[in-house]
């Protein structure tokens, strides 16, 4: 692992725009969530019938809510290189590479760009502690 001159580790700069990136889509995804949860109750407080939104409406904002905290969680880990961090991004790298090859879109540009991640991702392993 490197070292700074005054014993911090070093964090790739890939890494830490990795955190920064997750951290900026966990909020926004944590936001959107809150957002709707207050407005599909907010409409049942005014008077206005809850079926514009349904039961989708609220569901939906309390899974956004939940997987933003944990994207916020995740991105706190990799900004200060936690092994957990890395391991859970690798699974999900992974699972992700495989989804695509199953369902044949091995020749999509998102592909590429996942396995050019994993890749890094296996490059700054000896970062994360």
């Amino acid at each position: 692992m490197s070292y700074a001159s005054y014993g911090r580790p070093v964090r790739p700069l890939g890494v830490a725009i990795l955190a920064i990136l997750l951290g900026i889509f966990g909020f926004l995804l944590l936001l959107s969530g809150a957002l709707l949860l207050v407005g599909a109750h907010g409409i049942a407080l005014v008077g206005l019938p809850v079926r514009f939104f349904g039961i989708g409406g609220p569901v939906a904002g309390l899974i956004a809510l939940v997987v933003g905290l944990v994207l916020l969680g995740v991105a706190l880990g990799f900004w200060n290189l936690r092994m957990w961090a890395y391991v859970l991004a690798l699974v999900v790298v992974l699972f992700e590479l495989l989804s695509f090859g199953l369902s044949g879109g091995i020749v999509t540009i998102g592909f590429l760009v996942l396995l050019f991640l994993f890749v890094y991702l296996l490059v700054v392993a000896r970062y994360f502690r």
